[in-house]
């Protein structure tokens, strides 16, 4: 799915209100629809824009297009690698020691059918970089979303979690732990995809629950013009020639990027849904709805993330 029909209509210029005050981090912001969101909300005056990267470098030459068009985007760089538990700490440190606050926290950054692998913390290398590692940045600074929630009557704070349509394809009955900590070759390279991605949906799902005073959202961004594909090296050689050649065929980022923008301020966002774009609740996996499923998914999330909160 691209867009279609019953699409909400959403132009970023005009339907993002002022972020004037306001503190937003983007994971995954120096490419793709994380540096389009980086953009976007530059343009409506934020205190500041924490762009996480895991890479210094492009992160500072997306910074410095971006600025090329808004010299004055209050970015602040953040070198964040998710399949490291200590990198994600230390980000999560510089973010709580260096701001007063967190509006927006937009889980954007994720990798796509990659060859197996362990995270440097021995998680399933998709599962470990989009799952654990967005779960336990968001643990991290949670206390400072809830802080602002709390003492500003206007806030509106938002958790922004992008999965995929491929949630719907993950193998039936819910996450499966028992391959969370190996290779997991037996799911194969989009397998293991598909359930990082369920994952995804589920946490959000619980989130919700977890804090009723947040917005929360999982958002698949439609068939996009990303780099995503590009990385997916355990994809065959021919898929991903034929995919570089549908990329005309494929909405462009500043397309792609209206669901998780949409999600970020509308406020016709139910907390704890999966939207489609653009805004189009209702339409997640039976395994994705599951409630049971998402309050099994957290508590074991939360059982290994202990002793890794700082």
């Amino acid at each position: 799915m691209i867009f279609n029909s019953k699409s909400v209509a959403f132009n970023s210029e005009k339907d993002i209100p002022p972020l004037t005050g306001k503190v937003n981090l983007v994971t995954g912001g120096n490419a793709g629809l994380g540096k389009q969101a980086v953009f976007e909300f530059a343009r409506h005056n934020p205190s500041q824009i924490w762009l996480a990267s895991r890479n210094l470098d492009k992160a500072r030459a997306a910074a410095g297009e971006i600025k090329q068009t808004i010299p004055e985007a209050p970015i602040k760089l953040l070198q964040l690698d998710l399949g490291s538990f200590d990198s994600v700490k230390k980000a999560a440190k510089t973010v709580l020691s260096e701001s007063n606050r967190l509006d927006i926290l937009m889980l954007n950054a994720g990798i796509m059918a990659v060859p197996p692998g362990l995270t440097k913390d021995g998680y399933e290398i998709q599962f470990g970089t989009n799952h654990m590692g967005h779960a336990l940045l968001a643990k991290l600074l949670l206390p400072m979303m809830e802080k602002t929630a709390n003492i500003d009557p206007e806030a509106d704070v938002r958790i922004v979690s992008l999965t995929s349509y491929g949630h719907t394809f993950a193998a039936k009955g819910g996450c499966r732990f028992d391959t969370a900590k190996t290779t997991a070759d037996s799911l194969g390279a989009y397998g293991r995809y598909y359930q990082s991605k369920l994952a995804n949906v589920l946490w959000i799902r619980q989130l919700a629950k977890q804090y009723p005073q947040f917005t929360a959202a999982a958002v698949h961004p439609g068939v996009v013009r990303t780099q995503l594909m590009e990385g997916a090296t355990a994809t065959p050689t021919v898929v991903r020639a034929l995919a570089k050649v549908g990329n005309m065929f494929l909405a462009p980022v500043e397309k792609g990027v209206k669901n998780q923008l949409w999600a970020s301020v509308s406020k016709d966002v139910k907390s704890g849904e999966y939207y489609e774009p653009v805004g189009i609740g209702g339409l997640a996996s039976d395994d994705g709805k599951d409630d049971d499923a998402a309050k099994k998914l957290w508590d074991w999330t939360e059982k290994e993330l202990e002793g890794h909160y700082v």
